[in-house]
């Protein structure tokens, strides 16, 4: 039966369900062109504002899916092939050791892993800070470092989930990007690609999440598991605070030395960050007959290290990164303190400001195309409830100049609120969804 784009877009526009013939043909008309760029723009809009019923999602989220390579790991390992996925937040830096945690657990963990959005970091963007890392690897080598370290993070190749970066593209420039239905696609299409046995979302709200309140965050996170589920990838959500910064730095080499120091000196490890990591590695081991205890002693034993190094060494970067990070990592010129106007303690962080300000650095892209400066940023933040003073920053500001330096560290006295009276920090993990 013969389809045209403009029947199928008034189909939806007046409240019809699409089958799953008429979305598969949809998505190759944006896969191979066969859709115009309006013709995708237009099915994008009637899709923020009618929406997809569950079957649709479902649908949608697996013509996504195979509208490139799908990755099986079948002779590659028998361990179970596991991933998480971020919506991203100010200060997130758990895929590094969550990876390296995960692999030294017994799972395999292929995390296909993307760049920074607005005023979020993105993964690449941090890895690509340790010198000589490749995050596009050729296929063949990420599937032997999977195999052999147990853990690659790389970047999206184009043959996997193609139509998304076409119609992401498009939803960007037409102001449709915050539809649920196709965030989940775009999400989910790519970590259906990657073959996985099991899945992890840490879906944030706050401050400094796009999703600013628990209520939207819960929406989001309970139609991915159950996308994720009915294409058959066993899936799990975990809620999680951005109303201040994750951790204690914010930038792309600040943050790589603090995950660093996270699998080095657990000990020392940023309470939320560390509260974060370990529930969605408990989380993603449970199921899979792997020993959730055995995430807390990975850190604690070495092993999640050993891990890290490896992966780094085996995607070309240094292999003495974790015993040299200070003089490997790229350093910016100025390095120093912002104090508080007065002594006090810690009791809000204006978490997007932040992240912000990173960008105002240098530290994220204002355009898709623009480049980063992966020295600056932020570190040795004061969390919540920290007492600061004449002789306690609130924050080390890594700038490239003076001015750039100026404008950061005003930045940090205006989203740093240090008060009277101590406050508590709140939980970092809010709720499970299963």
């Amino acid at each position: 039966m013969a389809r045209f784009a403009q029947e199928l877009i008034r189909a939806k526009r007046d409240g019809k369900a699409l089958t799953d013939d008429d979305l598969r043909w949809l998505v190759d008309g944006i896969t191979d062109g066969g859709l115009s760029d309006a013709q995708v723009a237009a099915f994008a809009m009637v899709v923020f504002f009618r929406g997809l019923d569950d079957g649709e999602r479902a649908a949608f989220t697996a013509a996504m899916r195979d509208s490139g390579r799908v990755l099986c790991w079948r002779g590659v390992t028998d361990r179970p092939v596991l991933d998480k996925h971020s919506t991203g937040g100010v200060g997130d830096k758990v895929s590094l050791p969550l990876a390296a945690i995960l692999a030294a657990a017994g799972a395999a963990v292929p995390m296909i892993s993307g760049r920074g959005l607005g005023h979020t970091g993105g993964t690449l963007d941090k890895l690509e800070s340790i010198p000589g890392y490749e995050t596009r690897p050729e296929g063949d080598r990420f599937r032997k470092v999977v195999g052999e370290v147990g853990c690659a993070i790389i970047g999206q190749t184009g043959d996997l989930a193609p139509a998304d970066g076409r119609l992401y593209a498009i939803r960007d420039a037409t102001g449709s990007v915050e539809s649920i239905e196709l965030i989940v696609a775009s999400i989910l299409s790519k970590k259906l690609a990657a073959g996985l046995d099991g899945l992890v979302m840490d879906v944030k709200h706050g401050d400094g999440a796009f999703m600013t309140d628990r209520e939207s965050a819960r929406e989001l996170a309970r139609a991915l598991v159950d996308v994720a589920r009915a294409n058959g990838l066993p899936t799990l959500a975990v809620l999680t605070d951005m109303n201040s910064v994750l951790g204690s730095s914010a930038g792309n080499a600040v943050e790589v030395a603090e995950a660093i120091a996270m699998l080095t000196e657990p000990a020392r490890a940023d309470p939320r960050l560390l509260a974060v990591t370990l529930a969605l590695a408990e989380l993603l081991l449970e199921p899979h007959g792997l020993a959730p205890a055995r995430a807390r002693e990975a850190l604690h034993d070495g092993s999640a290290a050993e891990h890290f190094g490896a992966m780094v060494a085996a995607l070309g970067g240094p292999a003495d990164l974790l015993e040299r990070p200070a003089a490997l990592l790229p350093r910016a010129p100025i390095v120093r303190g912002v104090l508080p106007a007065a002594a006090g303690w810690v009791t809000a962080h204006a978490t997007r400001e932040l992240g912000v300000a990173v960008m105002a650095l240098g530290g994220g892209r204002r355009v898709e195309s623009g480049r980063i400066d992966h020295a600056v940023g932020f570190s040795a933040i004061a969390p919540v409830g920290a007492e600061v003073g004449p002789d306690e920053p609130i924050a080390i500001v890594h700038a490239r100049d003076e001015d750039t330096f100026t404008a950061a560290a005003a930045s940090v006295a205006a989203a740093i609120v240090v008060g009277e009276r101590a406050v508590g920090p709140a939980g970092a993990v809010t709720e499970v969804l299963r």
